[in-house]
């Protein structure tokens, strides 16, 4: 198997499993165990995974966030709940910037279901799942492509966001902490600022487990937004710093629920 396919197995194998062994690794692919620590250190220094003691992982951490294809995997249940739910602040006839995240490919069946809509998005899951649904005027938003996020980031991608408006904007973020949100990437945080900006209203899509987390970089205070939009999943305790601090945290509930 020659190197670069041998990487881009290694990353398929975290995507799938979420973490391997250093043993496992050089078994599994017939390399030693010197190759295999040469391969996680160049994977590492790419931002494709963590090495740990022992062997790799793809799991986040404050400075490391998890591939998309991860990332889509975890919650799904919890994401669909909580897209369905911000989607009903969005009417037919309106304009939605809608972010990268993985809990933003949920909402494309509840947006699809409010055309007409015009939907401004930088997320490669959601162009492609919204792009053949007439009544959607779907603006991608251009930029160099991240495959670890599955979408276009940088300088082209917030020029273009500074010359549009919206009435929604849809994002998520992967640390919630002391009343403010966080994400491991400046260039992800850089184009989600950017439309926050440029929206009218503002909703933040995070499940419960990123309550309590942190990362690197701060991306926007919780009372920013219009609402805050969290799974039932999310403990009372966790809930009180929020709506004490009149942050309007909304609870996400099944259908038919009290």
């Amino acid at each position: 198997m020659k190197l670069e396919d041998r990487r881009q197995a290694i990353v398929e194998l975290l995507v799938e499993r979420g973490s391997a062994g250093l043993d496992d690794l050089a078994a599994r692919f017939d390399v030693s165990r010197m190759t295999i620590h040469r391969d996680l250190d160049d994977l590492e220094a790419a931002g494709l995974l963590r090495k740990v003691r022992g062997g790799a992982t793809i799991e986040a951490s404050s400075q490391f966030e998890s591939d998309y294809r991860y990332r889509e995997r975890q919650g799904a249940a919890e994401k669909s709940l909580i897209a369905a739910h911000a989607a009903r602040m969005v009417e037919p006839g309106m304009s939605v910037m809608v972010d990268d995240s993985s809990t933003a490919q949920a909402l494309v069946p509840y947006l699809a279901a409010l055309r007409p809509l015009t939907v401004i998005t930088n997320n490669l899951s959601v162009m492609a799942g919204l792009a053949d649904k007439p009544g959607i005027v779907l603006i991608g938003l251009g930029g160099t492509y991240s495959r670890k996020f599955n979408g276009f980031f940088g300088l082209m991608t917030e020029e273009a966001l500074e010359g549009l408006r919206a009435d929604v904007a849809l994002v998520s973020t992967s640390a919630i902490h002391d009343l403010a949100a966080f994400h491991q990437d400046q260039e992800v945080v850089g184009v989600k600022r950017r439309m926050l900006r440029s929206s009218k209203t503002r909703v933040l899509m995070a499940d419960h487990a990123k309550f309590g987390l942190t990362a690197l970089h701060f991306f926007a205070e919780l009372d920013r937004f219009d609402a805050v939009v969290t799974g039932p999943e999310l403990p009372e305790v966790a809930r009180k710093g929020p709506r004490d601090a009149r942050v309007a945290l909304q609870i996400a509930e099944m259908e038919g629920a009290a």
